[in-house]
């Protein structure tokens, strides 16, 4: 899929998403390199994320609306959309499999490993807990697939970035937020970005890869929280 430039001036799109950019990385790269166990809480975490990626989302729609761009310029095109979230499910479970073979081969070539136990943030715990958890990767996956692909897409290709390179930068900026997850980690959720912005280009609809991003953060923290893991 072919995402034409609009606005017009590429001088506006240079500077619309350098103040975006300007807005998530500096908290991306911080969080890459300042979160430890234990230093904040689930529940904190969780009501912080959801409130900058909502934030976020509602900065493009408003730059959407600003330059009356139709919000299908960032994905939200929902026709066929049962089709869509069947292909998204059909392509998890190879997209996940693959990625922890992925993550295996570096930690055994010297990738350092996520941290263990989970960290406290990442982990969910008593009914209300769930509840929140459940909602938040609802928001993350919605949301992420928007800023990430949706949008960091449409700028990237606007200031004539060929799709892959576009789809590559994207995945490297949305991999700066997982640094708790070792090297291997990060690494690996930067290959599944790169695999998200593909899906995308391809269906030129963000159904199929939130769906994907859903399962892949319910089945990561939701589930080990139903089954009480620590």
């Amino acid at each position: 899929m072919k995402i034409d430039g609009n606005p017009d001036s590429q001088k506006e799109q240079l500077l619309e998403v350098a103040v975006f950019l300007f807005l998530i990385v500096p908290s991306m790269v911080l969080a890459f390199f300042v979160i430890r166990q234990g230093s904040v809480g689930f529940t904190f975490t969780a009501v912080s994320v959801m409130l900058r990626d909502l934030a976020l989302v509602s900065l493009i729609f408003f730059f959407l609306w600003r330059n009356r761009e139709p919000w299908e310029r960032v994905g939200w095109n929902f026709q066929d959309g049962w089709r869509e979230v069947f292909l998204g499910a059909a392509l998890f479970l190879p997209m996940f499999w693959g990625a922890g073979i992925l993550d295996q081969f570096l930690q055994s070539v010297g990738f350092s490993a996520p941290a263990t136990p989970t960290p406290s943030f990442l982990q969910a715990r008593g009914g209300l807990e769930i509840v929140l958890a459940s909602l938040l990767v609802m928001v993350v996956a919605l949301a992420e697939e928007i800023i990430f692909r949706g949008y960091l897409l449409l700028r990237f290709q606007g200031l004539k970035l060929p799709a892959i390179w576009a789809a590559l930068l994207s995945a490297f900026i949305f991999s700066l937020g997982h640094g708790y997850e070792g090297s291997s980690g990060v690494v690996t959720v930067g290959a599944v970005g790169l695999l998200l912005a593909l899906v995308y280009l391809w269906r030129g609809s963000l159904v199929a890869p939130i769906t994907i991003h859903f399962l892949q953060d319910f089945i990561g923290i939701v589930i080990p929280a139903l089954l009480g893991s620590k």
